[in-house]
């Protein structure tokens, strides 16, 4: 069983930065694709980025060149720099590992951005 730790979420000014780290417990991180998404009020998941095991990465077009996403797999964390914040990135984020198709999931941090 996978468990996936979020931290670094809170509340920042619009224009300003934060950063989201996820640590994997387990042996299938560096195996494993993963990546953020998010999900504000009233609003469906949506994947913010995503990192494959081979180091490919791809971002949803609202966040292209303000986040971005990495990870250390001897620390089998994933993170997640998010810069220019707008109050539109506000939401709750979550860390996603897939390994064969299986989907895990932290429980979620909160990110406001206040204008």
């Amino acid at each position: 069983q996978v468990q996936l730790v979020e931290s670094g979420g809170g509340q920042v000014q619009a224009g300003g930065s934060l950063g989201l780290s996820c640590a994997a417990s387990g042996s299938i991180f560096s195996k494993s694709d993963m990546g953020w998404y998010r999900q504000a009020p009233g609003e469906q998941r949506e994947l913010v980025a995503r990192m494959s095991g081979d180091g490919t990465t791809n971002y949803a077009d609202s966040v292209k060149g303000r986040f971005t996403i990495s990870r250390d797999n001897a620390k089998n964390t994933v993170y997640l720099q998010m810069n220019s914040l707008k109050p539109e990135d506000t939401a709750v984020y979550y860390c996603n590992l897939r390994w064969r198709r299986i989907d895990f999931w932290g429980q979620g941090t909160q990110v406001t951005v206040s204008s």
